[in-house]
């Protein structure tokens, strides 16, 4: 398992479909995640520290973590199979884990202040190495994208929920 950071959600044309791209910490890996709507405002949402007036559904979930007794202590990206990513939530000092989509791991991780971690060999499937000059205007474009962006922009048309849900 190799730590990454979330380096923001971008809407990728000319599908319009959102993406969450990590990058590796100890490595020049980026890893992009195909997700649905919801969960990319819910991700921006996080990385922006915007709090909601009533819990959004990633919040509900932290808190019934919480109110049970558990705690969150990471996030695992486990595995890709045709190019669906599949991620697990690990609680209680490992001692629990939860199945999840990696989209919605995601979100609660930003939402909990947890490592996300990404399997070695995810990373050596669909890792993709960016130059350091690239990697920086990347990381700028990103910046400067969640600037711009509100959750209302990741809002799906009519006639296409559904799409995109399956974290590709």
């Amino acid at each position: 398992m190799r730590k990454v950071e979330v380096l923001g959600v971008r809407v990728e044309m000319p599908t319009n479909q959102p993406i969450v791209l990590l990058r590796e910490l100890d490595g020049g890996r980026h890893v992009p995640i195909w997700i649905g709507a919801p969960e990319a405002s819910a991700i921006a949402y996080a990385q922006q520290g915007v709090t909601p007036p009533r819990p959004l559904t990633h919040d509900l979930l932290v808190q019934v973590i919480s109110e049970l007794g558990h705690q969150l202590d990471e996030v695992h990206i486990t595995r890709l199979d045709e190019m669906v990513f599949y991620a697990e939530l690990v609680m209680d000092g490992g001692d629990r884990t939860v199945e999840s989509r990696s989209s919605d791991a995601i979100a609660v991780a930003l939402r909990s202040n947890v490592p996300i971690l990404v399997d070695e060999a995810v990373l050596d499937e669909v890792g993709v190495i960016v130059p350091d000059d690239d990697a920086d205007q990347e990381v700028e474009r990103f910046r400067e994208f969640l600037d711009h962006v509100s959750a209302e922009d990741f809002e799906q048309e009519s006639g296409r929920e559904g799409e995109g849900d399956d974290d590709r």
